[in-house]
């Protein structure tokens, strides 16, 4: 079977496009990966599209991706529609992947696009709040909030402002961890203070703002023990890749030097396990498949771009990627073994809390950090002898955990 690469990627700089359409963004991404591998629209053989928000924000509820890449002149092919919650770009391009595998195709093109700052910012409110089963959205509610019962929050540790009760979530999950384990408000201080210091070397970054620990702390809260800039903003944007079979790299004439080899691509949805069967987690089997298809270890990595919609998930995922034992995550963060110059690099790229999360994008635009990082390219962000990275993307909730998760694994 062909080995699979990354030939081309590019993304937009992640922000509030008020200006911008959905085509537009989406348009410049494609073109910056078509540029980037060599190759024109018409050696494109199979595309999958991610896109969360076409429907509920601006109407499109059905072929988004016909649509929307049939006005940037992809047409007449094979164009799939994927909606897989926050993983939707990831696992648009685990099938490419799998197309090409399948012989499908030599060319794939995933591509996700998001244009989630509208003015009815309600709207946002109620599409955050999809990735789940509605028909029993306060039953888990109420379910998934116990779950942070053992730690009190302090009086004034609740935001006034409406925010998603997805944050809520993620709040009762950081509890959880803090009174199983004893991770402190702190150590998820200090990872969000590390992947905004990181940020402000990142170019395609939305926010691009030094804090220190003490100064996230100090920001605005959310839910406890969350505060403002530890958790993701409400990001447009857009990242595209394309991949090829080694039969395709040699069609369209690739420069194989920049070309990076996806050495495993695994999805994985959630199961029925209870908060303590960490063992079971999805996000840790997805990547213990991920590892034994690749031939490597968590020992092996030398970069991660991990899914933190809320900083308490870069903990919770160092410790199913097996960087750390459970529960050391926290102390871990505090001690700068994530950070650009530690132990393992951890968003290196800024990660959601400052780079931004437009849904769809999300998981392409972490590959691209990852690409960057392995090429050599990545400038004052660069983790030195990068030679093999890791992703893992998660989207959406089924039980006490995502609904999916995509874990890749690149090698230069």
């Amino acid at each position: 079977m062909s080995d699979i690469y990354i030939a081309g990627i590019s993304m937009t700089v992640f922000g509030r496009h008020f200006e911008r359409s959905l085509d537009d963004l989406a348009g410049e991404a494609l073109d910056g990966a078509l540029k980037d591998a060599g190759c024109s629209k018409e050696d494109i053989g199979t595309a999958f599209y991610a896109g969360i928000t076409n429907g509920p924000l601006q109407g499109q509820f059905a072929i988004p991706g016909q649509v929307v890449l049939g006005k940037l002149g992809v047409d007449g092919i094979p164009i799939y529609n994927i909606d897989n919650g926050c993983a939707a770009g990831s696992s648009a391009f685990a099938l490419a992947v799998q197309s090409l595998k399948a012989g499908v195709t030599d060319v794939a093109l995933a591509i996700g696009a998001e244009k989630m700052n509208v003015e009815d910012k309600l709207s946002v409110l109620k599409l955050m709040e999809a990735g789940w089963d509605v028909s029993r959205a306060d039953e888990n509610y109420a379910r998934l909030v116990k779950l942070g019962e053992g730690v009190v929050p302090p009086e004034g540790s609740e935001s006034d402002k409406p925010f998603s009760r997805f944050m809520s979530i993620y709040a009762a999950l950081c509890r959880n961890h803090m009174a199983k384990w004893g991770t402190t408000q702190r150590q998820i201080a200090a990872v969000s203070a590390k992947n905004h210091q990181h940020s402000v070397h990142n170019p395609w970054s939305q926010f691009r703002k030094s804090f220190t620990i003490d100064e996230v702390l100090g920001s605005p809260p959310i839910s406890y023990p969350l505060t403002l800039p530890m958790c993701a903003p409400v990001t447009d944007g857009s990242a595209a890749a394309i991949i090829c079979t080694e039969e395709g790299l040699k069609r369209i004439g690739a420069d194989r030097s920049r070309c990076i080899k996806v050495a495993a691509s695994v999805v994985r949805s959630a199961s029925s396990r209870s908060i303590d069967q960490h063992e079971l987690n999805l996000a840790r089997l997805a990547a213990n498949q991920a590892y034994e298809i690749a031939g490597l270890g968590p020992s092996d990595m030398h970069v991660a771009e991990v899914h933190d919609a809320a900083a308490m998930g870069e903990i919770i995922q160092v410790e199913n990627l097996g960087f750390v034992e459970m529960g050391q995550g926290g102390p871990a963060a505090e001690r700068g073994d994530f950070t650009i110059g530690g132990r393992i690099p951890v968003n290196p790229s800024g990660g959601l809390e400052s780079k931004g999360h437009p849904l769809g994008a999300t998981g392409i635009g972490q590959l691209y950090e990852l690409v960057t990082q392995l090429r050599g390219e990545a400038g004052p962000r660069q983790v030195e002898g990068a030679r093999h990275a890791i992703q893992e993307n998660g989207g959406g909730n089924i039980g006490v955990e995502e609904a999916a998760v995509a874990i890749h694994i690149l090698t230069k």
